[in-house]
């Protein structure tokens, strides 16, 4: 099988993807693509955003998504409802391929059609131009990791204008690549970590090599890569949370797997497994076209993985523990 080669892959995205000197990102215009018709309201921001109504409850009897709303009520001070709205932006490069993704595949590829490229001002300018813009900013892709100078200069774009305060920062990471260290100043680290409204999701892509392997069209011993930077991540005491994808062939032994999963999560931290929510996969309108015999069983997977992850969690924790918010649960 021919797999993506990562970090040629990241490289070639990474230049297309940002203009270090004007201090801009490529931002996906949202108007006239197939993720356009999946919005539960139309893109704002000129074409260059989107509000997520992010729920705790997905009604389908699969565990509650505290994230990003326990986290994001708990920071900003207000009270914690079962939704939340937040503005999302989105880059427009990713270094993967997972079947599963709810953005057209071309919109990860740095295809100027469907992208500009736009400074942290000038995505603050679309976003206050609004009725009651939301609380959450959510840098999302794409891979937002590829171009990791855009969490720091939004931070200070947002305290510049007096924005800090009210505005909880979220972005994501597929775990794909260590550009947040390669790229990133000790000073631009520094204004994250110090940016007290920022918390990151990183997403483990399957439960052991061949299931990431499957999900994200890329070497499996990129699995284990996962780990390690995650590990490196939790040591600048960034507040983390994590998703995980379920999706694995029916065959799977979920029972020795899935284990075997925790077991490597909390070599990092004992907790760390309670910071993980594993979220399920639909077939998105963009995800349709991608569907096959081998894609259909993968999501039959999911429903089996489930059911082994919580078991292991009564398992391993308390149920005090267990039942703690989400933003409670220690892994420094």
């Amino acid at each position: 099988m021919s797999y993506i080669d990562t970090e040629k892959v990241s490289l070639h995205l990474r230049e297309k993807a940002i203009d270090p000197t004007n201090r801009k990102i490529l931002i996906t215009n949202f108007h006239h693509t197939d993720q356009e018709t999946d919005l539960t309201e139309p893109a704002n921001c000129k074409g260059f955003g989107r509000v997520r109504h992010f729920k705790l409850d997905s009604g389908s009897g699969w565990p509650l998504n505290p994230l990003p709303i326990v986290p994001a009520a708990r920071v900003l001070g207000i009270p914690q409802g079962s939704e939340m709205r937040a503005q999302v932006f989105q880059n427009s490069v990713c270094n993967w391929r997972c079947w599963y993704c709810f953005v057209d595949f071309k919109l990860l590829s740095g295809n100027k059609t469907h992208s500009e490229y736009l400074s942290c001002d000038e995505l603050l300018d679309l976003y206050l131009d609004q009725d009651e813009p939301p609380s959450i900013i959510d840098l999302s892709g794409g891979q937002p990791d590829l171009t990791p100078e855009w969490v720091p200069w939004m931070i200070e774009a947002l305290q510049a204008r007096g924005l800090d305060d009210k505005t909880y920062l979220w972005s994501d990471d597929n775990l794909s690549n260590d550009y947040f260290w390669r790229y990133l100043s000790p000073a631009q680290i520094d204004t994250i970590q110090r940016y007290g409204k920022y918390a990151r999701v990183c997403c483990f892509k399957g439960i052991d090599p061949p299931s990431f392997s499957e999900n994200t069209n890329a070497d499996p011993a990129l699995f284990t890569n996962q780990f390690e930077l995650v590990r490196r991540l939790k040591e600048l005491k960034i507040d983390l949370y994590f998703y995980i994808t379920l999706t694995s062939n029916t065959t799977t032994d979920f029972s020795s797997v899935i284990p075997a999963f925790m077991d490597r999560a909390q070599k990092i931290h004992e907790n760390l497994p309670l910071r993980i929510v594993p979220l399920q996969i639909f077939p998105f309108t963009p995800v349709k076209p991608r569907m096959n015999a081998t894609t259909e069983d993968l999501l039959k997977g999911q429903s089996m993985a489930i059911e082994v992850w919580e078991n292991e969690l009564q398992r391993r924790f308390k149920t005090s523990l267990r039942e703690k918010s989400i933003a409670d649960i220690d892994i420094y």
